[in-house]
């Protein structure tokens, strides 16, 4: 590459974090050694579970949209402008791209090799840093990363870093103030007043041509630079920027920082050809983040008492609710909401060890059961397992007292924000679910080699386990002896299949709904045991015979296995929406009768829920037959 082309790429990209960092003698190094490369309008850089590149792209000019596959469709995931990082994958994961990347319009794009740039993320902390914590991985979170507008994290819905601004409502003027540009400043600033508005649109034959604000009356008139009855495209701004009706606060945040204006304009699909919807302000994304929740994240970070995490847990459980009126998909809601918590018990493992000390070793904390599956979107219990390294044998009955003291403390605040007890004891604060590594791993192999044996202190929900706090390689190590033992182990899914055929029926031999005919729920149906357990602990079941490693929420689960198993695709599928179905029931029970929704009223179900929810349990049928089919159910039938 030319010098002063280098010089000029250097120049460009100094602009820009994390090249801010370093040197500019660095800098023309790394881009003497890189590419540019044009991408045209529909091109596609790389596709989903293409193999990495041994280059990462920042974008010169133009946009390149990153999108993801979302319920067999492909959906934006966010979008890519000049001086935006993309395609860092390769620095932190093996596997090969989750995301696509296309240009929305002709780009031109630096690649800069890997191989080259790594040295200088040990020269320059603060660029390793900066890769750290924009990048997200379901592996392990190093940082939080609240600026979710940088568009460079490559991960699907599932991830531990969810962009919230893709679930982020973005209220604003849909009615804007239109003015024809051959008016008057007068009447434009006599509509803008009539209106209560502090913008006016200018427009000819429909199109929007200019945009005049309340601050550009006062520094053009207010200054005597024009008169009042000047034509009004004597003032107006013709550096507008247009966007399209469905953009998120987080974009929307973006083009206001980058382009530096408080104004967007809104059109049907982002261009001047379309109809004009309205107006974004500065306020309107400012008050749209009011009820962020990466916004309240920042704030449970920063909460230093169980008081204070019960007023942020408050908003958390609105957020929950909100979402749910709003009727976003119950996925998404999962996906937000089992982050929020997830913080929530982060800080409060922080303030447990505030008040005890720092811990005698490493350990981890994971949730388990609907926690572990990011399903728990109701006040129901707490399940858990703590799991330290192991140490010397004189050190263990110290470093055991200490984590389940402090296991204690966390359960306790968990209980006072409304996470009940487990009835079964499966939380950290118990001696059986507070163990080391070794003692774990010789309890999971016990259960596996041995299950109907073991089966008084087996339970499946420890299979359903998701990373929370602490060192994640503990939780991988012991990940890895499970999928190791559980290879054509015929004996455990023998076992765990037998579970699923003994659970109750949602229907009754005549094919009504099974509700209960005595007691105090009488006339409830048991929407938890009837109903969602089957579909549960089949979709476990079967992730588990077919390796599906980190894969632990029911929908996901299923989704994953139309992939695996292709044969029987179409079943799986309808499985993961009658899954939702019935998890929707669950919420809206939870929410509208403040209980933990494991009971529904089927009276007072109108008659399509009611058809909706018999289809769900009918398929029940199908889910036991491919069990029979796929496992040798001998040994504990």
């Amino acid at each position: 590459m030319q010098n002063s082309i280098a010089e000029n790429i250097a120049t460009f990209l100094k602009q820009y974090e994390p090249f801010n960092f370093i040197e500019y003698s660095d800098l023309k190094a790394i881009v003497l050694d890189s590419n540019i490369l044009t991408l045209q309008k529909g091109k596609t850089l790389f596709k989903i579970n293409d193999e990495l590149h041994d280059s990462f792209y920042i974008v010169y000019s133009g946009v390149v949209h990153l999108t993801k596959v979302l319920d067999a469709e492909e959906v934006l995931h966010s979008k890519c402008y000049s001086g935006n990082l993309f395609g860092l994958r390769p620095f932190f994961a093996k596997n090969n791209y989750v995301l696509k990347a296309t240009a929305n319009e002709d780009a031109v794009l630096y690649a800069i090799p890997i191989a080259v740039f790594k040295p200088y993320l040990t020269k320059y902390t603060a660029v390793l840093d900066y890769f750290l914590e924009n990048f997200a991985t379901q592996a392990k979170p190093k940082k939080e990363n609240y600026q979710q507008f940088k568009s460079i994290s490559e991960i699907d819905t599932s991830s531990s870093d969810t962009n919230y601004s893709y679930f982020q409502d973005l209220q604003y003027t849909t009615s804007p103030t239109l003015i024809e540009a051959n008016s008057s400043i007068k009447n434009v600033t006599l509509k803008m007043i009539a209106d209560k508005s502090s913008h006016a649109l200018i427009t000819y034959n429909t199109k929007i041509v200019g945009l005049l604000t309340d601050a550009d009356l006062a520094k053009k008139i207010g200054a005597g630079l024009y008169q009042i009855d000047d034509i009004v495209n004597k003032i107006m701004n013709i550096n507008f920027i247009i966007v399209d009706k469905n953009i998120s606060v987080a974009e929307a945040q973006l083009l206001l920082l980058k382009n530096e204006t408080t104004h967007l304009c809104v059109t049907e699909d982002g261009t001047q050809n379309s109809a004009i919807v309205g107006v974004i302000s500065e306020r309107d994304v400012i008050n749209s983040q009011s009820n962020n929740p990466g916004i309240l994240i920042k704030e449970i970070k920063s909460a230093h008492s169980l008081d204070e995490l019960k007023y942020i847990h408050t908003k958390y459980l609105d957020i929950i609710q909100n979402s749910f009126t709003k009727n976003i998909p119950i996925f998404h809601i999962n996906a937000v909401a089992s982050e929020l918590l997830f913080s929530i018990i982060q800080q409060n493992i922080q303030i447990a060890i505030a008040q005890l000390g720092s811990p005698p070793a490493r350990f981890v904390w994971l949730a388990i059961g609907s926690q572990g599956r990011k399903e728990q979107l109701y006040l129901s219990d707490q399940d858990s397992l703590l799991i330290y390294e192991d140490v010397a044998p004189e050190k263990q009955r110290d470093v055991k007292y200490y984590f389940v003291q402090m296991a204690k403390l966390v359960i306790v605040n968990m209980e006072k924000l409304g996470y009940s007890l487990c009835p079964y004891d499966h939380m950290a604060s118990s001696i059986k679910c507070c163990r080391s590594l070794t003692d774990f791993v010789n309890l999971y192999q016990n259960w596996m080699v041995a299950p109907g044996e073991n089966a008084a202190d087996f339970s499946p929900i420890f299979y359903d386990f998701e990373y929370v706090y602490g060192e994640i390689k503990i939780k991988d190590a012991l990940e890895n002896v499970i999928y190791q033992k559980i290879k054509s182990n015929t004996l455990f899914f023998d076992f765990l299949g037998n579970k699923v055929l003994k659970l109750p029926e949602g229907l009754t031999f005549f094919k009504k709904i099974a509700v209960e005919e005595n007691g105090t729920k009488k006339e409830y149906f048991d929407l938890k045991q009837k109903g969602l357990q089957v579909y549960i602990d089949a979709a476990r079941l079967f992730a588990l015979s077919y390796g599906l490693k980190g894969v632990n929420n029911t929908y996901l689960r299923y989704k994953q296995l139309a992939i695996s198993d292709p044969k029987n695709a179409e079943n799986y599928l309808d499985f993961a929406e009658n899954y939702l179905q019935l998890q929707h029931f669950r919420v809206e029970e939870s929410i509208v009768n403040d209980t933990d929704g494991s009971f529904i009223k089927v009276a007072n179900l109108n008659k399509v829920d009611k058809e909706k929810l018999k289809k769900c349990l009918t398929q029940t049928d199908e889910i036991i037959e491919l069990i029979k089919d796929k496992y040798q159910l001998t040994q504990f039938s």
